[in-house]
């Protein structure tokens, strides 16, 4: 990740420097935390653990009433007011399916599943894990009350995954966590494919006809030239107010934006150098004695738009829209969804076993046993070949590891038992604790299974050797 903060020589001409510096001491320690892999995942942990203790205090009440402030805004006979528990899961999460698009889109253009070869061990490694996982629980909950929920053990959590594995250190190849992010990216379209086509109520056809308009927007937008910025922002709103309208769920749009977003950046190496080039010649040219300093805005404005468009606008985004999602929307996420009242589940209820055997199972076992066998059926049949420095141990763990499902389970969850919320917290009860069990285990294979480096001696080597 790239730094949260961008140095410069000396400090800015209004600050009082004693006050800025003790300032800098003070978050310096907090930017450092940021910078860390694990700083998503474990902020993700400390907000379903508040939102656990929250939900089982003398203060449960305020809980759950917070969730249910209603929010919203209107403009004459037409208002949307929704709880804010609806903001965040609806309207805040569509930030991050917009994330998801964008790495998506990367990855089918110039990543890992931009080649057929390379793809095949990651896609069926993540078939797998999907696959078996629902078949786990529909063994458990097949034809019952609870069988609309057979997507819930289907998914991986990205921020909590590779937080576990950089956690391994040196002993983690590149090779490794580059499968398991391959593995996570296919999930996450496995699981947007699932929530579009099976989660999403009966279709409006007012809302279809916005939708489309949305798309003509993003278009004209892709076709014209618009670089992805704030004007991207007039497609996904309307694409968010058609789905939602359909009965489709609307945090697809951020999905729908970030497949649509272009991938290579307008400029290359030598055209920017050479706009760097002229624009530093004409700013030492008019900065010469006495000079205006209107006269300097233009070449520094087009050197400022040059430096981003040499940056491709999906990686620009998914850098900018990152450090939002990992630290903000997701603990916000988790903070609103996993505050189960424990002295409200009742376990007696028909159903109550076979969801947590289902969900648990199909997490905890489903899903190395899923990427296991489908990874080994492709090598045995020659589909694709394990990557050099990877061994059965290996896809082992990341399977295990894959095992983490919480954000997406958790949303799958919601969106599956809308209509029966005893369901939906046992289902949230095993996917927390089938996410602690996949961490705790997967950490303990690392240890036992994985070996560093022999070479590997200093501490800057098994730091750098965690970065991804």
């Amino acid at each position: 990740m790239s730094q949260l903060r961008v140095d410069l020589p000396g400090e800015p001409p209004e600050a009082n420097k004693r006050l800025r510096r003790a300032a800098q001491r003070l978050t310096r320690p907090v930017e450092a935390f940021l910078a860390a892999e694990t700083a998503g995942g474990v902020l993700l942990m400390l907000a379903a653990a508040i939102a656990l203790i929250w939900a089982n205090s003398p203060w449960k009440e305020s809980y759950q009433h917070l969730w249910h402030t209603p929010l919203g805004f209107g403009a004459a006979n037409h208002e949307l007011v929704k709880p804010l528990h609806f903001w965040i899961n609806d309207g805040l999460m569509t930030i991050f399916f917009l994330l998801a698009g964008l790495e998506i889109k990367r990855e089918l253009v110039q990543g890992e599943l931009s080649d057929l070869r390379r793809a095949a061990l990651p896609v069926l490694a993540a078939v797998g894990g999907m696959v078996v996982p629902a078949l786990i629980f529909l063994a458990f909950n097949g034809g019952g009350a609870a069988s609309d929920g057979w997507g819930v053990p289907m998914a991986t959590d990205i921020a909590f995954a590779v937080g576990v594995l950089s956690l391994m250190g040196s002993r983690v190849p590149s090779s490794m966590r580059i499968l398991l992010l391959a593995l996570a990216i296919i999930d996450d379209l496995g699981a947007i494919l699932i929530i579009a086509l099976f989660y999403s109520s009966s279709i409006d056809p007012f809302g279809i006809s916005i939708i489309v308009a949305g798309l003509m927007v993003m278009l004209l937008w892709v076709r014209f030239g618009v670089r992805p910025g704030l004007a991207y922002a007039v497609p996904l709103v309307i694409l968010w107010s058609g789905l939602h309208i359909a009965g489709i769920h609307p945090t697809l749009a951020g999905v729908i934006v970030g497949l649509a977003t272009p991938v290579r950046p307008w400029l290359s190496r030598d055209q920017f150098a050479g706009v760097a080039e002229e624009s530093l010649g004409k700013f030492k040219e008019r900065t010469k004695g006495t000079f205006d300093p209107h006269q300097i805005v233009d070449p520094l404005r087009r050197l400022a738009v040059a430096g981003r468009e040499a940056i491709s606008p999906v990686v620009r985004l998914e850098t900018d829209l990152h450090p939002w999602v990992a630290y903000l929307i997701m603990p916000l996420f988790a903070l609103a969804n996993a505050g189960v009242d424990m002295g409200g589940v009742d376990i007696s209820v028909p159903g109550a076993t076979t969801v947590l055997l289902g969900v648990g199972l199909g997490l905890a076992i489903g899903k190395p046993l899923g990427v296991m066998l489908l990874t080994w059926i492709g090598v045995r049949l020659g589909w694709c070949t394990l990557p050099r420095g990877l061994s059965w141990s290996s896809i082992l763990i990341v399977g295990v590891v894959a095992g983490i499902g919480f954000t997406m389970s958790i949303f799958i969850a919601d969106l599956a038992y809308a209509a029966r919320p005893d369901f939906g917290d046992l289902s949230k009860l095993a996917i927390l604790a089938a996410t602690a069990a996949a961490g705790v285990v997967g950490l303990g294979l690392g240890h036992f299974l994985l070996r560093p480096p022999e070479n590997d001696v200093s501490p800057s080597h098994a730091e750098q050797s965690t970065e991804l």
